[in-house]
């Protein structure tokens, strides 16, 4: 179940990339890029704007769960049962779906086309989501095709996964992008939805097993004071990951809340100034961490 290919990416991993996103997390993210990915199935995502009110999503719901009226369209998202029958007959593509079921060839199609940029810039294809250990035979599969083309293979994970599952998948990967959301077991919870025990269990045996980059999403007000930031540099060097990635708080998926029928959780949360992060980069350099940013 895969939510978008994209092509000529720069920001995951070395290099120029094919970012491949799996459906489904096991966490929730209040600052979620991708609230698209969250669950396992093909979810209706709406863009009102371009919405005719022909009528044709709400005559053929088999629920009811359309209106059309002189105040636009509406859809209970409590009643409809995911039959995405509307999103196939809507002439505008005002209703779609997120997430499609496609196979290992069909990824590969996508990604081999771009072969000879990972050949010429160091790049190759990167598993993210969502969280691509929810689907991880698929991932398994996915990897070895990789390999079997010599294309170099990163996973972006947030790490909260059974070791032995992590495992098979790390058998295949070159690069592991490893998601550090804050380093307090009850501010993760707080911000994520679920404690840090296991995932930072998980970064340990990762980073002894393969190259490892930790990546922190920083949240003004959240993790970026100096006693956390310090913590996740004690923690990069205590398991020997190569370098610690900052990556800047945005709010460019605030709009797919409304398209999928939720609210935006960050609403008011300011972005990050550059001299903000800056510090918070020097921060880490200045505790002895090889700290970037975004990237």
């Amino acid at each position: 179940m895969i939510f978008n290919i994209q092509r000529f990416s720069i920001h995951d991993g070395p290099g120029i990339r094919t970012t491949v996103f799996f459906k489904g997390c096991p966490l929730r993210c209040r600052w979620c890029s991708n609230p698209e990915s969250w669950n396992e199935y093909p979810e209706i995502v709406t863009l009102d704007v371009k919405c005719t009110r022909c009528g044709r999503c709400r005559d053929i719901c088999p629920v009811n769960a359309i209106v059309v009226d002189e105040k636009g369209r509406h859809i209970d998202r409590a009643v409809c049962n995911g039959c995405m029958e509307c999103a196939e007959v809507c002439p505008t593509g005002a209703i779609a779906a997120s997430g499609s079921w496609m196979t290992v060839a069909e990824v590969m199609q996508e990604a081999a086309s771009d072969g000879l940029f990972y050949q010429n810039s160091g790049g190759g294809v990167t598993l993210s989501g969502g969280e691509p250990l929810m689907q991880w035979e698929f991932a398994v599969d996915l990897l070895k095709a990789c390999r079997q083309e010599s294309f170099h293979t990163a996973l972006d994970t947030c790490g909260y996964a059974e070791w032995e599952v992590l495992e098979k998948v790390l058998e295949y990967t070159d690069l592991v992008l490893y998601d550090i959301k804050h380093m307090d077991p009850e501010k993760h919870r707080e911000g994520c939805g679920k404690t840090n025990e296991l995932i930072l269990e998980n970064a340990r045996k990762t980073a002894a097993m393969r190259r490892t980059w930790l990546r922190v999403p920083l949240i003004p007000g959240y993790n970026d004071s100096e006693e956390n930031l310090h913590a996740v540099a004690r923690f990069q060097r205590e398991i020997g990951a190569e370098k610690v990635s900052l990556l800047p708080y945005h709010i460019w998926g605030q709009g797919k809340y409304e398209r999928l029928g939720r609210k935006y959780p960050m609403e008011g949360v300011p972005l990050p100034a550059d001299e903000q992060v800056e510090k918070c980069r020097q921060l880490l350099e200045d505790a002895g961490t090889k700290a970037t940013v975004g990237r």
